[in-house]
């Protein structure tokens, strides 16, 4: 009997282990594939509104009266049409000289108020990130009224020295350069700061101890040091300078790749704005690539505490009172053009011809904004959009982030480069993509089409400004230990649950401040929305172009105003929270 009963003992405890294993087994499996299920609405995000966009583009390129075709390219390339190619060039010239010109600028500010005391810093500091409240229209604006052939200050020089002609005035090449190291020197200045922030100077001091001189010191130690800070600001002032249309416009400067694509959009020739378009998008992709590739190469990291730099007092008085007069002036050339379009905003339209200032002032531009639901409609449309833009990208941010700092998967790097790519874009090429894609119905626009209507221009928003959420909101999952996430799950909550009121108020200052950013990237956006608004729905932006060429000058400065007004309570409430964010973490 015993011996008849341990073989069926034995089947049923081989059957109970066969459960076991396949049950272990079936979860192992469920646990690899859960992290490819958890990516897949971030990829069909992408998918649907980055990659099929630059996919649809790259075909109506393609693609004359329905067929294949390769003549729009060969016409780029043509030795004898040469305009796409000097276009081009032209293009390449002004990134490659903003890049430098505001290198300069915004390193050398940065080293002089974050290594030296002198009188005036502390002020200069302040005020040396306002640029940065001036959309790209606005801060042209603001050039040209200053700066221009009949600007103010060539206009009283010329009445000054009682002189036939203005004795200079910005125009061209000059012009534009001179407007993007303006605006785009705080990208350099706020990444090159922060990296001086956290730079030992042991560092400098054993290379003094070892005989360097000063600009050796700076060459071969400072300078490596910074490669990561400036490579970042080389990126955002590349990327806005192949996107820059307005300063190209209004100062001259005709053939360049986004005044192309304009004229190629509005003659209806959309295959070759397709074409341009993609032509760009190589360009800027190559330029990424290339520099991340010089990044890799020169990878310089401090092995010490990183005990911040002490900031050496200037104490000569010939020095001091130098360093007073430059600050004077470098705090007047920062606040002129917003006090340029402050005071242009209270003058009345078409009385101001050649007269050196406006010579009536009236509170009427401001009145008829306020009152009259008419002139309120361009604002409403840009912070709907704006809003709508910035939910969508807070959300698919989180996610993202999530997703690629804590699952487990293959293929993250390549998820990032995905998602950070529409940075790499300029605004230009994505309206021209999303053009292409959505002028007809699609799955991904729920089978409508979407041009023409107020929901291209939160979409082109969202696929502009999602990287700058995803990116903060890494940044800040980065620094959250896992461990308290496996602390809360130990001690019985769900994952819902632990992300709501674990992770996600320890994510929450970055997720606020890329938030905020992209709001105020969207308030002001300008290169997209001018191919993409319809006369229903009219960004702020794009109004104040249409009342400068109509010469309403009071009105359109007026609108800018308030859209640096705008951004100005925006970027205050962002260095709140950080702040907050700040004080937190210390105590």
């Amino acid at each position: 009997m015993m011996g008849s009963v341990r073989p069926a003992e034995s089947q049923q405890t081989d059957s109970v282990l066969r459960k076991s294993e396949w049950t272990a087994v079936r979860g192992l499996r469920l646990r690899e594939v859960l992290p490819y299920l958890a990516v897949m609405p971030v990829v069909l995000v992408l998918l649907g509104y980055v990659l099929y966009p630059l996919w649809a583009s790259f075909a109506e390129s393609l693609s004359i009266d329905g067929r294949f075709s390769l003549e729009v390219y060969r016409q780029f390339f043509s030795p004898t049409n040469t305009a796409h190619v000097e276009a081009l060039f032209t293009s390449l010239r002004i990134s490659a000289l903003s890049v430098l010109c505001a290198g300069v600028v915004g390193v050398a500010l940065a080293f002089l108020l974050h290594r030296y005391e002198f009188p005036g810093r502390s002020v200069f500091q302040t005020l040396v990130l306002a640029p940065i409240s001036l959309p790209p229209l606005v801060g042209v604006l603001s050039f040209v009224f200053l700066y221009g052939e009949s600007g103010i200050i060539p206009r009283a020089i010329q009445a000054w020295l009682n002189l036939e002609r203005v004795p200079f005035s910005l125009d061209g090449l000059a012009g534009v350069l001179a407007v993007h190291t303006f605006t785009m020197y705080p990208y350099f200045y706020m990444s090159v700061a922060a990296a001086l922030g956290g730079l030992d100077p042991s560092l400098e001091e054993a290379a003094r101890s070892l005989g360097a001189r000063g600009w050796q010191v700076w060459c071969r130690v400072t300078l490596p040091m910074l490669t990561p800070a400036l490579v970042a600001g080389a990126l955002l002032v590349f990327m806005h300078s192949m996107a820059s249309y307005t300063a190209p416009l209004l100062f001259g400067v005709d053939r360049t790749m986004t005044m192309q694509i304009y004229v190629a959009r509005t003659n209806g020739n959309l295959a070759l704005a397709s074409a341009l378009s993609t032509v760009l998008s190589l360009v800027s992709i190559a330029f990424l690539l290339f520099m991340r590739w010089y990044q890799d190469r020169r990878i310089y990291r401090s092995l010490s505490k990183g005990v911040s730099h002490h900031r050496t007092e200037v104490r000569n008085p010939w020095l001091r009172y130098v360093a007073l007069v430059l600050s004077g002036v470098g705090v007047t050339l920062v606040l002129l053009p917003l006090l340029t379009l402050v005071l242009i905003s209270f003058s009345v339209d078409a009385r101001w011809t050649v007269q050196v200032l406006p010579p009536e002032y009236t509170i009427e531009n401001y009145r008829a904004i306020f009152s009259d639901p008419r002139f309120w409609e361009p604002v409403r449309t840009s912070l709907e959009a704006s809003l709508v833009a910035t939910l969508g990208g807070t959300i698919f941010g989180v996610a993202a982030a999530y997703t690629i700092v804590r699952l487990r998967l293959r293929g993250r790097a390549l998820l990032d480069a995905a998602i950070m790519l529409p940075w790499a874009l300029p605004g230009t090429v994505v309206a021209i993509n999303l053009i292409a894609a959505f002028n007809r119905p699609t799955p991904f626009g729920l089978g409508q089409v979407l041009v023409g209507t107020f929901w291209i221009l939160p979409l082109a928003y969202f696929v502009r400004l999602m990287p700058l959420v995803f990116r903060s909101s890494a940044a800040a999952l980065t620094q959250v230990d896992p461990s308290l996430e496996e602390a809360a799950r130990s001690l019985g909550a769900t994952w819902g649950y632990t992300f709501r009121r674990v992770v996600l108020p320890l994510m929450f200052p970055g997720i606020l401040g890329g938030a905020l950013l992209a709001f105020v990237e969207g308030v002001g956006e300008f290169v997209a929305s001018i191919l993409l608004y319809t006369p229903e729905h009219v960004p702020i932006s794009v109004e104040i172009f249409r009342r400068m060429y109509s010469f309403e000058f009071g009105t359109a400065t007026a609108y800018g105003v308030l859209q640096i007004v705008l951004i100005l309570i925006v970027l205050a409430i962002s260095n709140r929270l950080h702040r907050d964010g700040a004080s937190q973490v210390v105590y």
